[in-house]
């Protein structure tokens, strides 16, 4: 199931290349700011819900059936009310006529996707986590079969919309008929209980200010763009961010696993400084060749755009290459976020990233006009370097942890070989960019060995411990 989920992500990135390649730059540069809208205001229409019901689902099992009946329709109550919303506020940004009807059904198509996600709460509390696992990545694998299967008959920006939220719908009905089977119609009746949705609203509320927050972060460039400068703008800077967000999923895998140590760790500051300057090389040293690979190899990855110009992928390889500087601020120092919000530090690390939206917003105000994508590729890695200033800040002074400031020193040194070499690579060689790229990497595994990121003892230490586990090496 790792793998499946593995395999979905960067098959989904590249069939939905071959999306906007055939519908073309200026339509799906539309849809793009509609279903950022759309996505900016369901981030708010959960009001925190499916986060706090599965927390509490987990700790108590009269929860369950406690509080469900009430769950089931004040979260329905509040996706209707989230239709209502992003129609009105596509209204006032402009949308009108079929544009509207198309937010309508994208916004329809999160909204079941949503609902599904807040009833894989039930079977994630209840540890059927196969089960979960499948749910997880169904939808995708039925989008991508629905999708494949308009190539052939003609693909429009109608019945991409439209596949989008049959998918969503099949996999919510398919959940909740499961649901009602496990665990019988009394979890599906609808019983609300006005001081129980209360009490759900108050307690949830936070929860859904830092979705708020994060949300607006990552996915504010691309509306701004396509109402401030043009749709084919906002199409570029989608195809290259759509990238961004395929290569920092290895993140987002991988800084959970930390947070949940950093937890455990509350209080015990030699332990948590262990784990950070492990973690540190964990988290950055995979992503210094892919973002390498991106700054000198980036056009590589507009392939599937047999219907664009020239100069059109050359806008794109330019915005990706932008973006994948903010993929290497991450590298760094996204850790150093993952160990504040994990010993009860989101309040500050809420309002840096606030901050930063706010600056982000004026930015794009000021820049977009005039540079386009560039503009919005540049004010993002802007704003991630102004963030990590500030985890940089708070970490020392709001955990007593240390910073691991040699090996940032000797992280950015590898980086500027690898750099270096592939330059040289790429400007005298004339190789085959598959064996450019062997031999980049062989690059970087020796500087971080000769630089002292990773060493031979430690190595040889790992694997002797794992010989010794039961089983191995018998």
């Amino acid at each position: 199931m790792v793998l499946l989920n593995l395999l979905v992500k960067p098959g989904w990135v590249v069939l939905e290349n071959v999306v906007q390649d055939r519908i073309g730059h200026e339509l799906f540069g539309t849809f793009t700011a509609v279903l950022t809208l759309a996505t900016i205001v369901a981030a708010v229409s959960d009001l925190g819900i499916t986060q706090l019901s599965t927390k509490r689902l987990a700790a108590s099992a009269s929860y369950f059936t406690d509080f469900f009946p009430t769950l089931l329709p004040l979260r329905a109550g509040l996706g209707i009310s989230f239709m209502g919303l992003t129609v009105g506020l596509g209204w006032v940004l402009g949308y009108r006529d079929h544009w509207l009807v198309l937010l309508g059904l994208t916004a329809a198509g999160l909204l079941f996707t949503q609902y599904t996600q807040f009833l894989r709460g039930v079977l994630q509390a209840h540890q059927r986590f196969n089960t979960d696992a499948v749910l997880s990545v169904l939808e995708r694998v039925l989008l991508l079969g629905l999708v494949l299967g308009l190539l052939p008959l003609g693909l429009t920006l109608d019945r991409y919309v439209a596949v989008r939220v049959v998918a969503g719908l099949f996999t919510l009905l398919l959940l909740a008929g499961l649901i009602r089977r496990l665990y019988g119609r009394v979890v599906m009746r609808l019983r609300p209980r006005w001081r129980q949705a209360r009490q759900l609203l108050l307690e949830s509320l936070p929860l859904a200010f830092i979705t708020l927050v994060y949300g607006l972060n990552e996915r504010i460039d691309m509306l701004m763009l396509e109402r401030l400068v043009s749709a084919s703008e906002a199409s570029y800077y989608a195809a290259a961010y759509r990238w961004v967000d395929a290569v920092m999923m290895y993140l987002w895998t991988v800084l959970p696993l930390f947070f949940a140590r950093f937890a455990r760790a509350t209080g015990q500051r030699a332990e948590q400084q262990e784990l950070l300057w492990f973690g540190q090389r964990v988290v950055t040293v995979p992503l210094l060749l892919v973002v390498a690979f991106g700054l000198f190899r980036g056009e590589l990855l507009f392939f599937q755009f047999g219907n664009s110009s020239a100069a059109e992928i050359a806008r794109m390889t330019q915005c990706l290459q932008i973006l994948f500087l903010n993929v290497l601020v991450h590298a760094f120092f996204a850790i150093y976020s993952t160990l504040l919000t994990s010993t009860d530090h989101e309040k500050p690390v809420s309002w840096l990233v606030t901050a930063s939206i706010a600056l982000n917003v004026g930015l794009n105000f000021l820049l977009m006009p005039r540079y386009g994508a560039l503009a919005g590729a540049a004010n993002t890695t802007l704003c991630a370097v102004f963030v990590s200033v500030g985890y940089v800040w708070l970490v020392p002074r709001r955990t007593g942890v240390a910073l691991p400031l040699r090996m940032l020193g000797r992280l950015a040194l590898a980086f500027g070989g690898l750099c270096a070499g592939w330059y040289g690579l790429r400007t005298y060689a004339g190789l085959p960019w598959w064996l450019e790229t062997a031999l980049a990497a062989a690059l970087l595994l020796a500087l971080v060995f000769a630089l002292g990121v990773v060493r031979v003892a430690e190595v040889r230490a790992a694997l002797q411990q794992k010989g010794q586990e039961p089983g191995i090496g018998a």
